[in-house]
């Protein structure tokens, strides 16, 4: 067939999608139905039904309705559309400026007369204030809730918007209140320590292997092992409101002593120990499943709530233990090594120096022959676990620890027990940390403790050999 003079293939395929896009904005006129991409023309449409969704009229059940009818609307967009209904909310949707202000002054006009001013005149001037920092948006985000499934459609709503926040502050702003908002629902109290075995349901099964992010399932019979070997464990919590998405798994291997290299506990063809005659808990893989809900805490007490349960279980466990990754240890390295600043602690200019005489700074990330290089190891051991144990006491974020691990542990209440190298010779344990791995140990007794001492002033709870590390000159 000729196609008709001066049209291409290509320009044929632009003139239908022309077409398309202005049958669907007639159709959008006619029969107010949102486009996917919701451009702009569409956005007054948007506004109504948000502005519905928000009003008071009606009873619980209109609220519902209308909650869901927008929700609805949300799920039909595309990527481009619910990024532009995420930045409606943004721009649109946040506290009153003029309302604000007003609320203030009527405040401080009433603080600034003391002792005179009349009490209940204080405290509802007060409430008022508080009901002007809620935004709309927060207030639309909790109609949400009470819907089927309303909770996981808010935990995938943050995950878009924390994909396009990037550094615009408006979206930022939202962003934050949204994860405040999420965490006041997602304390660790809330939720429901469940164990998962190998009869759990093959769907359960995927969602696992799926969302495995510190060391991969390859296999069938790799995740058998992991949930049916009789010296292992896997343990999932579980909202209340999400009973078939769980948000966190933590698999444990029951062992003899604290493992100090992560090949021991994955093999399938380690022997396996009567789980009677093990000591130790190790904790060697804690996955969340939820991208919305990064940044949401859970609470400061998760593993203790997995080590009491195995407590239950199994009395004769003495000791609980990670073998854990250094996930930003090879960027940190990397920073101090390219672009050392007048500060660098002596301690980091010696190591790299040693690193760098040994030829190990151009090998140690990315040449996987160097991890059987026994020599080439030999001569960094040292200086590496000296590097790593400044990493984790010494660089910080604020009064937090730098390593987003080694946080999450702190937080938790354990304290940092010994470094390992080799330990973890994998592609990924390579190029995050040229393979060490470190065990953080939660000892009862001390997890409290460690977790007030962390929050309240900054101090890293450690053994004797993390502070014989911090002690060692290293040579010439």
């Amino acid at each position: 067939m000729d196609l008709p003079t001066g049209f291409g293939l290509k320009g044929l395929k632009q003139l239908r999608r022309a077409w398309i896009e202005v049958e669907q904005e007639a159709l959008s006129r006619i029969t107010g139905k949102v486009r996917p991409a919701l451009p702009k023309d569409d956005l007054h449409l948007i506004r109504r039904q948000i502005d519905d969704c928000l009003s008071e009229t009606g009873g619980a059940a209109s609220a519902r309705a209308r909650a869901a009818r927008l929700g609805g609307v949300y799920l039909d967009l595309d990527a481009e559309g619910r990024n532009n209904f995420l930045k409606l909310l943004a721009v649109e949707y946040g506290v009153d400026d003029d309302a604000l202000r007003e609320s203030a002054r009527a405040w401080l006009a009433l603080d600034s007369e003391g002792q005179a001013a009349d009490l209940r005149s204080r405290l509802d001037a007060e409430a008022r204030l508080r009901r002007t920092l809620q935004s709309p948006r927060m207030r639309l985000l909790t109609k949400f809730n009470d819907l089927p499934e309303g909770v996981k459609f808010l935990a995938d709503m943050r995950a878009q918007l924390l994909e396009i926040r990037k550094e615009d502050p408006q979206l930022r702003a939202f962003d934050r209140e949204f994860k405040d908002l999420l965490a006041s629902w997602f304390d660790v109290g809330f939720l429901k320590l469940r164990r998962i075995a190998w009869d759990a349901p093959a769907a359960l099964l995927e969602t696992l292997a799926e969302h495995e992010a510190v060391h991969a399932i390859r296999s069938w019979q790799d995740i058998k092992h992991r949930l049916a070997a009789p010296d292992r464990r896997c343990f999932a919590f579980i909202h209340p409101q999400m009973p078939n998405d769980p948000l966190i798994f933590v698999w444990v291997a029951l062992t003899d002593g604290i493992s100090e290299r992560i090949d021991d506990v994955l093999r399938i063809d380690q022997g396996e120990l009567n789980p009677d005659k093990a000591d130790t808990a190790v904790f060697y893989s804690i996955s969340a499943t939820q991208p919305g809900l990064d940044g949401v805490g859970f609470g400061s007490f998760l593993i203790k709530r997995v080590v009491d349960r195995l407590c239950r279980d199994h009395k004769q466990l003495k000791h609980f233990a990670t073998l854990s990754p250094l996930p930003g240890f090879e960027r940190w390295l990397t920073e101090e090594h390219e672009h050392p600043s007048d500060q660098q602690h002596p301690r980091v200019q010696k190591g790299l120096e040693v690193l760098a005489d040994a030829g190990a700074l151009e090998r140690m990330f990315v040449d996987r022959s160097w991890l059987r290089d026994e020599a080439a190891l030999a001569k960094v051991a040292q200086s590496l676990t000296v590097l790593a144990a400044h990493y984790l006491m010494r660089e910080k974020y604020g009064e937090g620890a730098r390593d987003r691990v080694a946080n999450f542990h702190l937080s938790n209440g354990a304290s940092i027990e010994r470094i390992n190298f080799p330990a973890d010779v994998s592609r990924r344990g390579q190029k995050q940390s040229a393979g060490l791995m470190v065990n953080y140990r939660y000892r009862l007794k001390d997890i409290e403790t460690n977790h007030e001492s962390y929050y309240g002033k900054g101090e890293i709870a450690h053994s004797r050999a993390i502070a014989s590390l911090l002690r060692i000159r290293l040579p010439d």
